[in-house]
């Protein structure tokens, strides 16, 4: 079943006379409950893709259709709701509170979610059952990474946006994330879309993957295929 879909969609921005084009007529569907890597070089437009996808900035052009609403057209009011209820966000900084528990920092999501899942759960799931009354500055990089994750899956988001996710973590404890947010995509059945470099971690788990450069999506398909027969010389140049 199709989740999100993009029609047409192009992002420009202007400053003055210049125009840059951040994204340019991409078209991409993504299926419930998979795990989607979104791969390029640096200003290829992967993150404006996040930004879109999850409400924080407005297409120049064409349509974003998230669960039967085309967010492109919703109101600011509106796109708060839907920031609220529909997706999550992971980045490359934990950005928690310093002064608040792991399951402090956790339950915030309760404040905007009106489906949250018990924080209790979600620190379970991420093997910190025990951290749940430790604070930030008693965790490790990866731990907090884990906390962060739990927090945009407590409000139980139909996607998962993450950028960057393991760009700060060493190479071990970023595959124990990304095998994290595998689990997290088959047993609750979210669509988790991740933006990084690191091709090499993230491909051997992911069922699709994309490429995109200068603003336009090169290649999508399922991962496998991308990696063993690229259909564009670009996609076979970069990986």
């Amino acid at each position: 079943m199709v989740i999100a879909e993009l029609k047409n969609v192009s992002r420009v921005y202007k400053s003055g006379d210049h125009e840059l084009k951040a994204l340019n007529e991409v078209n991409l569907s993504l299926d419930e409950g998979k795990f989607v890597v979104i791969l390029g070089p640096s200003g290829a437009g992967k993150s404006t893709l996040l930004n879109l996808l999850g409400g924080l900035d407005s297409p120049t052009s064409g349509q974003i259709i998230v669960n039967g609403k085309d967010i492109s057209t919703l109101t600011s009011n509106e796109l708060a709701e839907y920031r609220a209820s529909t997706v999550g966000f992971v980045f490359q900084f934990y950005n928690l509170i310093p002064t608040l528990t792991v399951k402090e920092n956790v339950e915030l999501v309760k404040e905007i979610a009106s489906d949250a899942f018990p924080a209790e759960k979600m620190i379970e799931e991420i093997g910190l059952k025990d951290h749940m009354n430790n604070f930030p500055s008693e965790l490790s990089g990866g731990e907090q990474q884990r906390v962060s994750i739990a927090r945009a899956l407590c409000k139980n988001p139909k996607i998962l946006l993450c950028d960057e996710p393991t760009g700060a973590l060493d190479s071990q404890t970023g595959v124990l994330v990304l095998k994290l947010l595998l689990k997290m995509a088959r047993d609750y059945g979210k669509t988790i879309v991740i933006v990084t470099h690191n091709m090499q971690q993230a491909t051997r788990i992911s069922h699709k993957t994309g490429f995109f450069l200068l603003g336009e999506l090169v290649e999508f398909g399922d991962t496998d295929d991308i990696f063993t027969d690229p259909h564009d010389e670009r996609t076979e140049r970069y990986i």
